[in-house]
């Protein structure tokens, strides 16, 4: 399919601060949309100046949360190459959430195409400095208009760009973490391994409630038990103990994220044993009171490797490593990034340049 592309005639301002950029605050000049009609498939992938949406108040978006996104990121090398890290895989996990929430599939080699010509169009807004990069949201979502609860017959296929710095202003120091004990984010065959805008929704609560308690994410444990370790509102989490590695298994009930993928396979091609197995939130206690629980870290896209300095369970409060980053946390940030700033080898295939 082609993807006919329309510049902008009046391009938006650029921070001129790129160490102010904080997360999700600027978007660049343009966006690439693509509708789907039942009967006709999906078709007019268009490039078109960034600007609002418009939609019919009964759009079923907006009524019913049929809607699912991603997040991924480009880099610009030193080289000034510009390279994607994993994007197919990010084009296929957004396949398994479209499943899940009765959307029509999309070409993933089609939409890995589309955001590199994005990319490539509004390539002068990638940031340059240090830790910096330009993030990227493909999102789809149903626009019929229509008060009634069913599968779409209209959608929308939108990709946006923002250039961003850190996602926690703690940068890489280690962030405080907050246990969730009283409401439940998801359970074994609802939406939590999808992206779709609901699992987020569902999250506010207890994530408002951290917040005011000075914690900088909630962990949440297993709906139905409330003790096994799933994830962090925004990240996979992994628990160095003094013989393994261990990060929650894949149940159903949390994502399957790209850099914990990564991570994974990162860590075990450094020699880390690691294992994929239900940890409960007691075990962690356990293993943090005799001493062998050694570092705390979360995964993701925006964040990369986010460091835990503490975590809270009810009245118990963990200080790990000495509220300090660890060593296993500092070198699998320092090897990830360095693949995708292309300041490493990417002896993996990881990355995809931007041409």
């Amino acid at each position: 399919m082609e993807i006919k592309i329309t510049l902008t005639d009046s391009p938006r301002q650029k921070p001129a601060d790129q160490s102010k950029l904080g997360f999700g605050n600027y978007y660049t000049d343009h966006m690439f949309l693509m509708n789907y009609d039942e009967g006709q498939g999906w078709h007019d992938a268009r490039i078109v100046p960034y600007g609002p949406i418009s939609l019919d108040p009964a759009a079923m978006c907006l009524h019913y949360g049929q809607e699912v996104f991603e997040g991924l990121k480009a880099y610009r090398c030193a080289d000034g190459k510009i390279q994607l890290f994993r994007p197919d895989k990010n084009m296929a996990r957004l396949n398994v959430s479209n499943e899940r929430l009765c959307i029509p599939q999309i070409d993933e080699a089609f939409a890995v195409e589309a955001v590199k010509t994005l990319v490539n169009v509004d390539k002068e807004w990638i940031p340059t400095e240090e830790g910096t990069s330009l993030y990227i949201r493909p999102f789809i979502f149903a626009v019929d208009p229509h008060v009634g609860v069913h599968p779409a017959h209209h959608l929308i296929f939108c990709i946006i760009l923002s250039p961003v710095g850190a996602y926690y202003p703690e940068g890489l120091a280690p962030v405080k973490i907050y246990v969730e004990q009283n409401y439940v984010r998801a359970v074994k065959g609802g939406m939590g391994f999808t992206k779709t805008a609901g699992n987020y929704a569902a999250s506010l609560k207890a994530q408002d409630e951290a917040d005011k308690l000075g914690y900088t994410q909630v962990l949440w444990l297993d709906g139905v038990e409330r003790k096994y370790i799933e994830e962090v509102g925004t990240m996979n989490v992994f628990f160095a103990f003094e013989n393994e590695i261990v990060t929650p298994a894949l149940q159903g009930s949390i994502l399957s994220g790209i850099t914990r993928m990564s991570s994974i396979e990162m860590l075990r091609d450094m020699g880390y044993t690691v294992n994929e197995r239900r940890l409960s939130i007691d075990e962690v206690y356990e293993a943090y009171n005799n001493g062998t629980l050694k570092e705390v870290f979360g995964t993701g896209t925006a964040a990369v490797i986010s460091p835990v300095g503490q975590l809270k369970w009810g009245d118990n409060i963990m200080t790990i490593n000495n509220g300090e980053i660890g060593e296993i946390s500092q070198k699998l940030y320092d090897n990830l990034t360095g693949i995708q700033w292309g300041k490493i080898e990417d002896k993996f295939g990881w990355t995809v340049e931007v041409k």
